[in-house]
């Protein structure tokens, strides 16, 4: 009887979990979670793509197949473009740093939004840049079926990788747009903490990780 009535006594909050061992919320270790698992699916699309490039004989060369560029019909500027594009993701990088930098330690609501609506321009200018790779490849006869420029599994691999991870951008671009959204709202004002920007920002950092490993195998290998 007087244990039934210690416990009843006892505060609910003593029962609320305890503290997280990895020292970071639940929003974050969960985030991460994520990062993981979805880490292994890139993993596995790059592995396939170098268990069959290394089994042709021959494969085309990056510098032949992405050597166009848009507005410069005819010009060949070998890898110039992807390289814009890579520099666009990088630089969008930088620039959520930025916005989790003045939201965790600033708490500044003008400096977050306008860093996170630079972010969200990265990301569109990486996909358009992106639809319109897409297209000239298509104008030039490479598809899922076949490649004018050699083996043909590479055709299906470049769609495919480069389309799960333009998913991913897309996905991320979407994200930050409904979190800016809240930023300029006062939201996490509101909450008294920002810590959403932080696990946003870990998701798009981890897309641009994802796209060197991209890159270096079909523009560099």
């Amino acid at each position: 009887m007087a244990e039934a009535t210690l416990t009843a006594n006892v505060k609910p909050s003593v029962w609320n979990g305890g503290h997280s061992p990895f020292k970071v919320s639940w929003g974050k270790l969960m985030m991460w979670y994520f990062l993981v698992g979805d880490s292994f699916s890139f993993a596995s699309f790059l592995i396939t793509y170098g268990a069959l490039r290394f089994s042709y004989d021959s494969w085309p060369l990056p510098t032949h197949v992405f050597e166009a560029v848009p507005f410069f019909e005819g010009a060949k500027f070998p890898l110039g473009f992807v390289s814009f594009m890579t520099f666009t993701l990088i630089m969008s990088s930088v620039t959520m740093v930025l916005a989790v930098h003045y939201g965790n330690h600033e708490k500044n609501r003008q400096k977050v939004a306008k860093w996170l609506f630079f972010t969200i321009i990265g990301g569109i200018v990486f996909l358009s840049s992106q639809a319109w790779e897409w297209t000239h490849l298509i104008t030039e006869g490479m598809n899922m079926h076949s490649n004018p420029f050699g083996a043909s599994a590479f055709g299906w691999l470049f769609f495919t990788i480069t389309g799960f991870h333009g998913f991913h951008v897309f996905t991320g671009v979407c994200i930050n747009t409904m979190v800016l959204t809240k930023v300029m709202n006062g939201d996490y004002d509101r909450k008294g903490s920002y810590e959403m920007i932080e696990k946003i920002g870990l998701y798009w950092h981890f897309v641009d990780l994802v796209w060197v490993f991209v890159f270096m195998a079909f523009y560099l290998l």
